[in-house]
């Protein structure tokens, strides 16, 4: 087996999911810790200054608090080199979340211990489904007080419709945390608060040893041995290949922020996952190990420094080898290219990469010619992956520049992020780019594109929000919506792409346009 084969084996790229406040960038940081890629919690080795999580870099995360775009870290453990794909945890970013599961070839939930499966998660989870990719989870903050552990997983059970499987079991919670049973090792870890540094004390016990009681007190050893007597008895079997295929996913219990149940955690999700899995093209699979490169874009980014006034587009690699100066082919602009400045982004940091593959994620220097859903490949092996279908937006606005001396500002501005994904823009039939619709499917984007075409761009905008509740693509090419006979609250417009599009503000209207229009085809997604 060659080496190539082998670093490819070595792949792990999963994106962690979760609803906001659950603890997942810490888990994430904690993560990065064991992989040594930072020295302390909360910053990037020799920064020791910076208090923000690694992952959150844009200005507007760090004054909010949240994480808007998501971040591609990697790490070595184990002889393992993980990609962790960090997402955004607002539901407002759904779609930049929806893409960056396309990457992954499984996922992390992450579960509040004290609230169970909350309504962001779902959405999430049902992507994962949708793509039958395993499903870990993480029930987080066990050192706060959390729900009945037994209707924790019931919760998942019922709301996510998937089996669980606890591969450990805590012991107490809040106050009363006393630590976890691993049912594999069939060992009790004690817990130790220790301000979430990275040497835990481990101090592991067997179910008969005489200090059992004394650590964890008598009540909580009684309630341990008939728990796992029920899980024992009516609990999930253990199946790996419902694992991976999504259909079961193993939970375990833990505390992100005192580092207690992370490396175990960490440890097992890499024996439980695979190494990069075959992409579908439009005509094939491909298969990882294929001797030909190839990879497809799945998120766009600008300004990630601001002092470069850059673009990076993030790629998942597929197949292959990378390496820096290859030639590769463009499939969608139908031409050879180089890719410049591959790196490698540990969140702000960077490093030029000289090779990578199949399972890692590059970015590249975009000079405006790449989209998100593009296919690059070696030159002779022409593939062409899937495109990723695009959120139809649910609320809109009209936007115009507030200078009209800014106006080439205005046009690059909101261009560059409809191109990242963030937005969608519209224009009227036949108007000039001075005022756009601007189409997202959750309100705070709006304050994102403002704050960025401000900071970023030097253009200040006025906002105008419009009725208008439903979006949908005309499929037919060979209509005119010109001649269309609409209600009279129906606006017909088209997007950067020439493509036909008409927004409602109801149901009523939607089924009105197409009984007064016979073999009009409406369709509610466009792709990328």
């Amino acid at each position: 087996m060659s080496s190539f084969k082998e670093e490819i084996s070595k792949r792990r790229t999963f994106a962690i999911i979760s609803h906001p406040d659950a603890g997942k960038t810490t888990l994430t940081e904690k993560l990065l810790l064991y992989g040594g890629a930072i020295n302390l919690a909360g910053s990037v080795k020799g920064k020791r200054t910076a208090k923000h999580a690694v992952s959150d870099w844009m200005e507007i995360e760090k004054q909010r608090g949240i994480s808007v775009t998501s971040s591609v870290l990697q790490f070595k453990y184990n002889g393992y080199c993980i990609n962790i794909l960090d997402t955004p945890g607002h539901e407002d970013f759904s779609e930049d979340t929806y893409r960056t599961l396309m990457a992954a070839d499984s996922a992390v939930m992450v579960i509040d211990g004290s609230k169970g499966v909350e309504k962001q998660t779902i959405k999430l989870f049902k992507v994962c489904v949708m793509r039958n990719i395993p499903i870990i989870t993480f029930i987080n903050k066990m050192d706060r007080d959390a729900k009945n552990s037994f209707d924790l997983l019931e919760d998942i059970e019922n709301v996510l419709g998937i089996h669980t499987y606890p591969v450990n079991w805590p012991i107490g919670s809040g106050k009363e945390f006393k630590g976890v049973y691993d049912r594999n090792s069939k060992k009790i870890l004690a817990f130790t608060a220790n301000n979430g540094q990275k040497e835990v004390e481990k101090k592991e016990l067997t179910l008969d040893d005489p200090a059992l009681e004394d650590t964890i007190g008598y009540y909580h050893k009684q309630d341990l041995f008939d728990e796992i007597e029920l899980l024992d008895g009516a609990g999930d079997e253990f199946d790996l290949e419902a694992v991976r295929n999504g259909q079961l996913t193993p939970v375990f219990f833990g505390s992100a922020l005192t580092n207690f149940g992370v490396e175990p955690f960490l440890e097992q999700f890499l024996q439980l996952t695979t190494p990069p899995l075959p992409r579908e093209t439009v005509d094939e699979k491909v298969e990882p190990m294929s001797d030909f490169f190839s990879a497809f874009v799945f998120k766009i980014q600008a300004n990630m420094n601001k002092a470069h006034r850059d673009r990076v587009a993030f790629m998942r690699i597929c197949s292959g080898k990378f390496e820096k100066n290859m030639e590769v082919f463009h499939v969608q602009g139908n031409k050879k290219m180089r890719l410049s400045q591959p790196q490698q982004i540990m969140a702000q940091e960077r490093e030029i990469v000289d090779e990578a593959y199949a399972g890692d994620i590059i970015g590249v220097f975009d000079p405006g010619i790449f989209s998100i859903g593009d296919t690059i490949c070696s030159p002779g092996h022409k593939v062409q992956f899937r495109g990723i279908p695009t959120f139809a937006p649910e609320h809109f606005a009209l936007v115009r520049q507030k200078d009209t001396m800014k106006r080439k500002q205005f046009i690059k501005g909101t261009s560059q992020i409809a191109q990242e994904g963030a937005i969608q823009i519209f224009q009227e039939l036949d108007a000039g780019m001075e005022e756009v619709i601007v189409g997202v499917v959750g309100v705070l984007q709006f304050d994102v594109l403002k704050y960025r075409l401000q900071n970023e761009y030097n253009c200040d905008i006025i906002m105008e929000t419009l009725p208008y509740e439903f979006i949908r693509w005309i499929v037919n090419d060979d209509i005119d919506p010109k001649t269309l006979d609409l209600a009279s609250d129906t606006k017909k417009i088209q997007d950067l792409k020439g493509n036909h599009l008409l927004l409602f503000t109801s149901y009523w209207s939607i089924n009105w346009a197409l009984e007064h229009n016979k073999g009009l085809e409406l369709a509610e997604f466009g792709t990328n």
